[in-house]
């Protein structure tokens, strides 16, 4: 078994979410945290050089030999991460670390690379919108970097990767002739651009909410808020530690990455931070929306105020008239005992009075823009 040399972990990248193994395990102990997303472990291998490309689906990892002693690259992408026996076979056989075996199952990590002695490891989080359920959603891909082989892990069966296989076939083309770090170059790079693909369909959403609060088309929109700060939350938690992975890639003098695969590295690297950036921006506009909303919130809330206490301000006359009159002195018993009782015009008097004091405040009000 090989041994450790060096490694970059990101210091939150061991901390374990709900369901994910529990305290005090044997670090190296491999338990699937996940949900199973395929029906059983896919692993398909591609042989590949200059001249030639070769696709086989493999049931028993002993097929791989007589490819992985050709001098031709080999790229072994597997489909589901349920079946831990199935994936032991693969671990043992290309002597993997216990640690990257439990890495791999375990799909809480964060994004990291860890350097051994005979391989590099990668953790990064593909993001995809789902247009059915239109939110985002996302798996861990693991990628193991060896000397003339690159292993991926993936804990669903879709076509993330179709693109590379794409630029496989392409007779005399960068990925046919450059060495298998590129290859794991070119799967980091497909991660990322998946970013950006996430990163519209958060900017359509935000630019949604928006246009729903300007136009007092509010229903449901704090939940939207609430959603896509829990999105860009998750975007950040992932990016970050994946920019100082790369920046450790790049500065790392490990024979297996060349340098002319780090100078394409330094600009997956350029990419990460335009993903950062932009998600910064993503993450002061959805906090300025949750604050706009608030305000149309408490500005709705103090519009009915005003309309309740000039309601009020004006019937405090009128219930000041009325409450006079409704004293019930007897005006038999006294001269000065309301009077105005016995006049013939004593109560429509009133009401005009009373209607006088009403149409005049609310005139005031008008003129004052109060109403």
């Amino acid at each position: 078994m090989a041994s450790m040399a060096k490694q970059f972990i990101h210091p939150l990248s061991r901390r374990k979410k709900n369901g994910s193994q529990k305290p005090g395990t044997a670090p190296g102990t491999v338990e699937y945290m996940g949900q199973q997303r395929v029906e059983e472990v896919q692993i398909a291998l591609y042989d590949y050089d200059e001249s030639h490309v070769d696709r086989l689906s493999v049931t028993d990892i002993e097929e791989c030999q007589p490819y992985l002693e050709n001098p031709s690259k080999t790229w072994i992408n597997v489909n589901g991460l349920h079946d831990t026996e199935k994936l032991k076979s693969i671990w043992s056989f290309f002597e993997l670390h216990p640690l990257i075996q439990e890495d791999i199952v375990n799909t809480g990590q964060h994004p990291k690379m860890e350097v051994y002695d005979n391989c590099i490891f990668f953790v990064l989080r593909m993001f995809m919108y789902s247009k059915e359920h239109k939110a985002l959603h996302s798996e861990q891909v693991s990628i193991v970097l060896g000397p003339n082989y690159v292993l991926s892990f993936l804990e669903t069966d879709t076509n993330h990767f179709q693109p590379i296989l794409d630029r496989l076939t392409v007779q005399g083309g960068r990925m046919r002739t450059q060495p298998v770090d590129y290859l794991a170059y070119a799967l980091i790079d497909t991660v990322v651009d998946h970013y950006f693909t996430a990163l519209d369909q958060i900017g359509d959403t935000i630019l949604h909410i928006e246009e729903g609060l300007f136009e007092n088309d509010e229903e449901d929109l704090l939940h939207q808020i609430h959603k896509v700060r829990q999105e860009t939350a998750l975007f950040r938690k992932a990016i970050r530690p994946l920019r100082e992975a790369l920046n450790t890639a790049i500065r790392d003098e490990s024979p297996l990455i060349s340098d002319h695969t780090k100078l394409f590295l330094r600009d997956v690297y350029d990419h990460i931070i335009q993903v950062i950036d932009t998600m910064e921006s993503y993450r002061d506009m959805v906090l300025s929306l949750h604050d706009l909303y608030m305000s149309n919130i408490s500005n709705r809330m103090n519009e009915v105020m005003k309309v309740l206490t000039i309601i009020a301000t004006i019937f405090i006359p009128l219930t000041f008239i009325a409450g006079i009159y409704g004293m019930n002195f007897n005006p038999e018993a006294s001269p000065y005992n309301m009077p105005e009782l016995n006049l013939f015009w004593g109560y429509p008097a009133s009401l005009v009075l009373m209607t006088v004091i009403a149409v005049g405040m609310v005139f005031y009000f008008k003129q004052k823009g109060w109403l």
